[in-house]
């Protein structure tokens, strides 16, 4: 039966605050029928779907072969709302509360208006403030790299029509937002504050703010090698000109002091032979990238459902 609205919500080892968080979504939008895609990245503990038979909306939990990550785990949930479900809107939030429910009608009201993808940029983080500073600087290295700016995360809301282009691009595989950003589909994003989580602790830390960065530099390898080979391109023209103002001072003027230019040499041939294996070295990631399958959530999404199961109000 088509549904108004889908959620698609990763989850793993969260399940008491995904039965909260979905009580608290049933409750902002009690007018909408829902179906919730619970998105299970293979957890050690085992969801009661006992849990979730108070709720009016269906659940289905979808089970992956093996722990993926926050961010295949979603292109995963949505490839699979993109072929099974008829909806107007999907929408995608993290399963702790830290996505507020209380933004939805925000959202999808913004959505309906200007028939875009509709992102939730957190304009205030509740975070330590070492964690901040890290956070912004994993912001400027995006956009130093990439050319590009990031400022929200997973929480958004997707019209359908946007979502079946979606699940075909392959970026947003590895990191979501950076994999909209990337395709061209038009977005925009709305100010929102940072919920608290219903329990427990986050699991976000430096390591996996890290590993995302990371994540999120990847959608743009080749733009960022291109850049990185134009630094050392340019690191190869700075130092071949030193050498030969160095030998330029050394040959014709008086101003050499003894021994010097033979280090200066040799620190800028070191210096030529670092930019030069660094170009060489990024010229061949770029040749490799060509060669390697790229995964098309679409396409791919159906090899790593191992089981879906059914929880909630169903029909």
């Amino acid at each position: 039966m088509p549904k108004e609205i889908v959620f698609v919500i990763p989850v793993f080892n969260d399940w008491e605050s995904a039965v909260k968080l979905l009580q608290e979504i049933e409750k902002v939008i009690p007018e909408r029928s829902a179906l919730f895609l619970l998105v299970n990245d293979s957890s050690h503990q085992v969801p009661d779907l006992f849990a979730f038979s108070e709720l009016r909306n269906p659940v289905n939990i979808i089970e992956l072969s093996h722990n993926m990550g926050h961010q295949k785990a979603i292109a995963a949930g949505l490839a699979y709302a993109n072929e099974n479900c008829v909806t107007e809107y999907l929408i995608v939030m993290d399963s702790d509360g830290e996505d507020q429910p209380l933004d939805i009608p925000r959202l999808l009201t913004q959505a309906a208006e200007s028939k875009q993808v509709v992102f939730a940029k957190r304009f205030k983080r509740s975070e330590g403030l070492l964690f901040r500073l890290f956070y912004k600087l994993y912001k400027f290295i995006f956009v130093l790299l990439t050319g590009k700016k990031i400022s929200f995360g997973n929480y958004c809301v997707i019209p359908q029509a946007h979502l079946r282009k979606m699940v075909h691009v392959p970026e947003i595989w590895n990191h979501f937002s950076g994999g909209v950003i990337r395709s061209g589909i038009p977005y925009t994003a709305v100010p929102t504050q940072r919920g608290k989580r219903y329990y427990g602790q986050s699991k976000m830390n430096f390591t996996r703010l890290i590993l995302h960065g990371l994540s999120a530099v990847s959608v743009y390898a080749d733009f960022m090698a291109i850049r990185l080979i134009l630094f050392s391109l340019f690191l190869i023209i700075v130092t071949v000109a030193g050498i030969l103002g160095v030998a330029f001072v050394r040959l014709f003027t008086r101003l050499a002091i003894p021994g010097w230019a033979t280090f200066t040499v040799l620190g800028l041939g070191i210096l030529l032979f670092l930019a030069l294996l660094l170009g060489l070295f990024l010229l061949f990631n770029i040749l490799t990238m060509k060669t390697q399958k790229t995964i098309i959530p679409a396409k791919d999404y159906a090899d790593y459902i191992i089981d879906i199961k059914k929880a909630g109000a169903h029909e």
